[in-house]
């Protein structure tokens, strides 16, 4: 446990019920860490919406990549190697390549993977289940060069990120799933959170081989109010591949990466405190960001957020939401919190589909540009 704060509660009164929180560390003010928000979700009522991720609200990219250094300068150096790193879809494959991206200068045996609900054509190594999620259903595919497919097979430390670990249950599932594909090899796991709700419970399936580090370490209760009614959850669950597929030749960590680097809009230009918002789209977050950082060094006031499948309730840390069609031609519904019309100068929206799958409705609400991956 982190001494940096003592032990306190936080509440918040949902349509569904009450939440209740103890923190009992954090590596700064909870406030200034996470918030509260109500899912459109009859599996699971609340939802705790980080305030330094960049997926739900607007985070400035600095801010973004201090926790990124924080939550990797917490990792054991002295993992046996090949380390994995895998991201958990969608909401912290962006955290999972930060984290990765930082880990990554203190050794060189390093291999980023994410989870995903988009197919790529190319073979599946694994897949697993996220109970209580809107899409529970998370892929892992095998990656197609030789020498990463030997990392990932030869893996002997795991690495797991997201969010928020709220029961552990999913980082369960997942070593599982890697054990039964083929992950023979590995010595050590560490679970890899902003905010860590799970007590000991992944230690206590996994074994002592499990190291847990987070920003904020805490227990919740939820009061659930039997006569409230059940929100009807829309239809966002799907893992198919929708009207325009993606390019395996064109990957961020789908098929496992070593570095990532920075090719959207190499000449985009930006005037000194321009207020410039970057949107990744779904899981195609960690280019977007890069463009963000740059254009921040370039002097402008930017901010990071990205498109979402997780529908939630507009309230408490959801000031406002658009609504509009996935960019994958999936018929899915998709949303952007905290972003209203005319909030900032510039909206730049990037994509790893063509600019034509973007939701007309989406670019004229933030009379927003398309910035395609073109590589």
């Amino acid at each position: 446990m982190d001494p940096d704060t003592a032990p306190h509660t936080l509440s918040a009164q949902l349509l569904r019920g009450l939440l209740e929180v103890k923190v009992e560390g954090s590596a700064g003010a909870p406030e200034a860490l996470f918030g509260f928000a109500e899912r459109h979700n009859p599996k699971r009522a609340f939802l705790f919406v980080s305030k330094v991720l960049g997926r739900h609200i607007p985070v400035r990219p600095s801010v973004m990549d201090a926790s990124f250094e924080q939550l990797a300068a917490k990792i054991p150096v002295d993992l046996p190697g090949p380390v994995l790193v895998i991201g958990m879809a969608e909401t912290a494959v962006g955290l999972g390549a930060g984290v990765h991206r930082a880990y990554s200068r203190t050794r060189s045996d390093t291999l980023y993977m994410v989870s995903t609900r988009h197919p790529t054509g190319t073979e599946l190594f694994t897949r697993f289940e996220e109970e209580h999620s809107h899409a529970s259903a998370h892929l892992l595919h095998m990656p197609v060069e030789a020498e990463t497919r030997q990392m990932l097979l030869q893996a002997r430390s795991l690495v797991l990120v997201d969010d928020e670990a709220s029961t552990g249950k999913t980082f369960i599932n997942l070593h599982r799933a890697l054990v039964d594909a083929g992950l023979t090899q590995l010595e050590r796991v560490v679970t890899c959170v902003l905010t860590d709700w799970s007590g000991n419970a992944v230690r206590d399936s996994i074994g002592p081989s499990v190291h847990q580090v987070s920003l904020l370490q805490g227990s919740y209760c939820f009061h659930e109010d039997p006569d409230a009614p059940l929100p009807v959850m829309p239809a966002v669950g799907s893992v198919a591949v929708g009207e325009w597929p993606l390019s395996p030749g064109n990957d961020w960590g789908r098929l496992g990466v070593r570095h990532v680097a920075d090719t959207l809009a190499p000449g985009l230009m930006v005037e000194p405190a321009e207020r410039v918002l970057v949107v990744g789209t779904s899981e195609f977050v960690w280019r977007p960001f890069l463009l963000a950082e740059r254009l921040e060094r370039a002097g402008a006031d930017v901010h990071f957020s990205s498109t979402s499948r997780s529908p939630i309730a507009v309230g408490h840390a959801i000031g406002h939401a658009l609504s509009f069609s996935d960019n994958y031609g999936l018929g899915i519904p998709n949303f952007l919190y905290n972003v209203s019309p005319g909030q900032f100068d510039r909206v730049l929206i990037c994509s790893e589909t063509p600019a034509q799958a973007i939701a007309p409705e989406l670019l004229e609400a933030l009379n927003a540009q398309v910035i395609v991956d073109e590589q």
